[in-house]
């Protein structure tokens, strides 16, 4: 899984980070999750704790979008068979499939291609009847592979306001306000593009918390936001947003526009919905690794905050194992998980975990190592999905520190073949951390 794993595993706390790495994404793995959550036996489907009978549908599609919607469809196929009679899902990390169609589009930036590809999925959904089993697959980075512009306006006038919400500041839920608004799919509108049809949305998450709303922007959730949130929030960060956007919100908010659906709309009656994998997933594998050799201990699986900031704190909890065995004694293995972000200030390349393990290294005492990834293999604006560390890393010459000031932690890392690659994972559920603190006999 990772690229030069022997020349990277050069010690025994080494190999250790790194094997928890891949048991970490191995886990959160579509085809695994997929087969460990859905059984079917005789005409009875079995999601979770949900049992669904298949003779009561005429048809069982597939819809949906994100990094590893691919993978996800491919994973039902297997399971499903010839139950499915097909679907289409966007991702920007396509496989082989059967029956499902996959559309290809783009990420972090949505692309026209990816509006074709929401308009196919928009256009299925209307479809739907029901004798109709909608399967919605939705994971990290459906937002952006979704781009299903409402009304009058276009992919530019998208394009805009998101990089102006961002620009100015705006909290996700705020982006996703405004988002929600603008779209044909998202805030719940596929379930009610989908309605009167059985729709059951398996989520593989990329959000802290779990909350389905934020996943992909909600498109077969409820939405606890309206057009005059939309409005407040373009408002308070003083964005100026395209006339065509601030148009459609004002005519939203004077009641000419249809609400997205809230938790009293009656097309979620027959909406059930299934967190899959997270964070957690991923962690808890790791800690199945560790756990055969030393004392594993989870940090915490919904950190946040800036990179470099977090690290400081992960540095201090490995020079606390190593001189007064707290909260563990050594030999440890620390384990964490979550979103961290970055400030932009310079044009160099990396993202949060290439950051967030230079920020560590100058600081982790002798025979610490950390490793930090990005679950789906592509950590930012690095080829790479993270980083392993150690505090030989850095050389103590303050070109750490200026790779850090101008965000171009991945190129000083790679100079020192530090960068962990994988390539697309075909999964995608947050940051995973492990650190690892050796016995020092």
């Amino acid at each position: 899984m990772i690229d030069d794993r022997d020349e990277l595993a050069r010690t025994p706390a080494h190999d250790l980070a790194l094997s928890c790495v891949e048991a970490g994404i191995d886990a959160a793995r579509p085809e695994r999750v997929v087969r460990d959550a859905l059984t079917v036996e005789g005409d009875q489907l079995r999601i979770a704790d949900a049992v669904i009978d298949l003779g009561g549908f005429e048809e069982v599609v597939v819809l949906g979008g994100g990094k590893a919607a691919a993978h996800v469809a491919a994973a039902l196929e297997t399971v499903l068979g010839d139950r499915l009679d097909g679907g289409v899902v966007v991702t920007n990390d396509p496989t082989g499939t059967e029956r499902v169609t996959v559309r290809e589009g783009d990420h972090p930036v949505p692309s026209e291609r990816g509006v074709e590809g929401a308009r196919a999925v928009r256009e299925a959904a209307d479809d739907a009847d029901e004798d109709m089993l909608v399967l919605a697959v939705l994971t990290g980075g459906g937002s952006a592979l979704l781009p299903a512009p409402a009304g009058d306006l276009d992919l530019a006038d998208l394009q805009s306001v998101t990089e102006a919400l961002l620009e100015a500041g705006a909290p996700i839920e705020g982006v996703n306000a405004v988002r929600k608004h603008c779209s044909a799919i998202k805030g719940g509108r596929l379930a009610r593009a989908a309605a009167p049809a059985t729709v059951h949305t398996l989520l593989f998450s990329d959000v802290v918390g779990d909350d389905p709303a934020v996943i992909a922007s909600g498109p077969t959730v409820p939405d606890p936001t309206a057009f005059a949130d939309a409005g407040s929030v373009l408002d308070e960060y003083g964005v100026d947003a395209p006339e065509a956007v601030r148009e459609r919100i004002d005519r939203g908010v004077a009641g000419e526009l249809e609400e997205t659906p809230g938790a009293d709309d009656p097309v979620f009656e027959s909406v059930r919905v299934h967190v899959l994998a997270n964070g957690r997933t991923a962690i808890e594998a790791a800690r199945g690794v560790a756990d055969a050799d030393v004392t594993p201990l989870v940090l915490a699986a919904g950190i946040e905050g800036e990179a470099r900031e977090v690290a400081k704190t992960h540095a201090a909890v490995a020079r606390e194992i190593r001189e007064c065995g707290d909260p563990v004694s050594p030999p440890a293995v620390v384990l964490s998980g979550g979103e961290t972000t970055v400030t932009v200030d310079g044009d160099g390349r990396g993202g949060p975990n290439c950051e967030f393990a230079l920020s560590v290294a100058p600081s982790l005492p002798e025979d610490a190592v950390l490793a930090a990834v990005d679950t789906d293999g592509r950590d930012g604006a690095s080829a790479a999905a993270g980083a392993l560390v150690d505090a030989e890393t850095v050389d103590g010459d303050g070109a750490a520190g200026q790779a850090l000031a101008d965000n171009d932690a991945a190129a000083y890392l790679d100079e020192r073949d530090a960068l962990l690659r994988t390539g697309p994972t075909g999964t995608n559920v947050n940051d995973l951390h492990v650190l690892v603190v050796a016995d020092d006999e």
